[in-house]
């Protein structure tokens, strides 16, 4: 079995290789390819009226599920009555004095820690997984990761330090959805240093999903809301190749196929796990069932909105930028309405299918290597 999950995996990751070969037959590799951290490549195709519209349709039609789900033919559902909260635990007080220390460090920049200012991205996000876990605490019956799942936590660590590396590799071939405009401009930093503080990083975007996961399965009317739902079942074989086939197209069209860098590989992922009859949310949809896939999805753009603000506050309104971990958007066609963020408007929409892909990854993990990838009591995975 375990083979049967690696190797198609593997395949995914080869695939816009054997498309580079052809796309570009001169140097058979995308511009920039493995230049880590990824930096800027070239200027991505402006503003498009047509696109744009398009995509904001198909997102006010997502934002209207979450809103109104009997729109959509989902039945109301009586909710559980909640938890009663309990104190909030010592570790969310100290997650959150800490989170304001580094985030006040990274926003002032020049301060009387020095150097301490270049390393404030990941203590700021582990603080901040804290106190969110504190608050999962508070109001799911003293149930949370770092008390009931303390080894779940740190895999989920791991699996997020190797699944965002995944991410970065894939970004080489839509040619820069993003870049790192200052890992070369702070000179006192080494660029091996650097290396060490992106992987570190890198490390606190799947425990940060799961926490913000976990708070929104607290909200007992949030969890019967998208439970009686039209029931979609997806052809796994069908997923998976489609997954392949947009992977590599990709390759030979960037800008068109900017989206692929998310949805190719969930496609690729789920349609694998499918395939196995491995639980994935795509499961519960052909019950009926829709929680796990869109709370997933809109714990990781709550995640995002945090994300971006940070991003920007820490190169914004003044020079100079001490944060070697700081990024910008290359978006085509959408990147305008900027609010606060490097992040559009319209692009915060992308957490959402990452959310999911975020989740299907890690179940895809435990199978190969076998841990426990229940988040929630109630996970039937």
């Amino acid at each position: 079995m375990k083979k049967k999950l690696i190797i198609p995996i593997m395949l995914a990751l080869i695939v816009p290789l054997i498309a580079s070969w052809f796309a570009y037959p001169d140097t058979h590799l995308p511009p920039g390819f493995g230049v880590f951290p990824p930096q800027f490549v070239a200027e991505a195709p402006g503003f498009n009226l047509i696109v744009f519209c398009a995509l904001a349709f198909v997102e006010l039609v997502v934002l209207a599920l979450y809103i109104s789900p009997t729109l959509f033919g989902f039945k109301k559902v009586e909710p559980a009555s909640p938890n009663k909260p309990l104190p909030l635990p010592i570790w969310f007080w100290l997650g959150l004095a800490s989170t304001l220390f580094f985030w006040w460090l990274m926003w002032t920049r020049v301060t009387i820690f020095g150097s301490l200012v270049y390393y404030a991205f990941t203590p700021l996000w582990w603080s901040f997984i804290f106190t969110l876990d504190g608050v999962v605490y508070r109001y799911n019956n003293g149930q949370s990761l770092l008390t009931s799942k303390p080894k779940t936590l740190v895999i989920s660590a791991l699996v997020s330090l190797v699944g965002w590396r995944m991410f970065e590799y894939y970004n080489y071939f839509a040619l820069g959805n993003w870049y790192y405009p200052q890992t070369e401009s702070i000179p006192s930093l080494s660029h091996e240093t650097v290396v060490v503080i992106f992987l570190l990083a890198y490390t606190t975007v799947w425990p940060a999903i799961f926490q913000w996961y976990m708070l929104l399965n607290t909200c007992p009317s949030l969890v019967v809301k998208y439970s009686q739902g039209p029931k979609v079942s997806i052809n796994g074989n069908v997923l998976l190749y489609a997954g392949y086939a947009l992977l590599f197209l990709m390759v030979f069209w960037p800008y068109p196929l900017f989206w692929v860098l998310w949805i190719g590989a969930l496609m690729v992922f789920s349609g694998l796990l499918i395939k196995h009859n491995i639980w994935t949310p795509f499961a519960d949809m052909a019950k009926g069932n829709w929680t796990s896939a869109l709370l997933v999805a809109l714990a990781t753009m709550l995640n995002g909105f945090v994300w971006e603000c940070w991003n920007y506050g820490s190169a914004h309104p003044q020079m100079p930028i001490t944060n070697p971990n700081y990024w910008v958007y290359d978006i085509p066609y959408v990147n305008v309405i900027h609010i606060f963020s490097e992040m559009p408007l319209l692009g915060y929409m992308g957490y959402m299918p990452f959310g999911v892909l975020a989740l299907v990854m890690w179940i895809w993990a435990g199978n190969v290597f076998g841990f426990d990838t229940k988040i929630l009591d109630t996970d039937q995975h």
